[in-house]
């Protein structure tokens, strides 16, 4: 079984709307999919420009920020959805005022007009996480890197059978550490089927060495359709990565005349010049 940990991306740091946003562009052509990160206070200076973040945020976004009355959590929403247009923009080459988010039953994002770019948000405190993948789909998931998960009191939750004989050799730190991944990862995957908790994390697993899918007894559950990953960011956090390649690698530009259809592309083109 071929390891592709190699193939999944680092996260790139975006700390702010003048950020390398080339380097997106630059990971979408070459991996297929580019994972970017920031914190919200990189993101303050915009969010606090009102005229121009109602602009970048589209009316449903626009209006469900109104709805959220602690300001701490305007702020986090507000510069996530900021970094998916960022980013996504990037990938696109449009404005990120071009680029319109909708929502599937459960909450979870896509580009209006632009399906063959998956999208998945995470956040964790001031920690926000996007990652674009065209190739497939894409989940990723932050956690604090230190916050402690008990092995006996989560282990019948988070884990199969197999991961249970070989988390259960380790001593109890190292023990308890690969939980923490290994439950990260869980999200990633789940959140990339568009399972979210739906999914128990006993009817799959993985292996070891973190980047292998397995069946619950801990036979072969995929071969090289997935890619995982798990990064250590700067401020202590732990972001995993599960990215999906489903073959589609003919078309490597994401450009929004490349991927988009001419209706939609034309649509697009009237309104950047007449502002409507």
């Amino acid at each position: 079984m071929t390891d592709r940990r190699a193939e999944v991306g680092v996260p790139l740091l975006m700390p702010g709307p003048r950020a390398p946003w080339l380097r997106v562009r630059q990971a979408m052509s070459w991996h297929g999919h580019a994972v970017v990160h920031a914190y919200t206070e990189q993101w303050q200076d915009a969010v606090l420009a009102e005229p121009e973040l109602r602009a970048v945020l589209g009316s449903r976004d626009w209006q469900r920020l109104g709805t959220l009355e602690r300001a701490r959590t305007r702020e986090r929403f507000a510069a996530s959805r900021l970094l998916v247009r960022y980013a996504a923009g990037a990938a696109l080459q449009v404005p990120p005022d071009a680029v319109e988010l909708g929502y599937r039953p459960g909450g979870r994002p896509y580009l209006r007009g632009c399906d063959q770019v998956d999208v998945s948000i995470s956040h964790t405190r001031d920690l926000i996480v996007v990652g674009l993948n065209r190739r497939g789909r894409i989940g990723v998931d932050t956690e604090l890197a230190d916050r402690k998960v008990r092995y006996q009191d989560m282990r019948r939750l988070l884990c199969t059978p197999a991961e249970r004989r070989w988390l259960g050799a380790l001593p109890e730190p190292e023990r308890e550490r690969r939980l923490l991944r290994l439950w990260t990862l869980k999200e990633a995957y789940t959140k990339a089927l568009g399972q979210g908790m739906r999914l128990g994390f006993t009817e799959f697993g993985f292996g070891p060495d973190d980047a292998t899918l397995l069946t619950p007894d801990g036979g072969p559950a995929a071969y090289d359709e997935w890619a995982f990953g798990t990064h250590r960011l700067e401020r202590g956090y732990l972001v995993s990565i599960a990215c999906h390649d489903a073959g589609h690698r003919g078309v490597a530009d994401t450009s929004v005349a490349t991927m988009l259809d001419d209706g939609f592309l034309g649509e697009v083109v009237r309104l950047l010049r007449t502002g409507g």
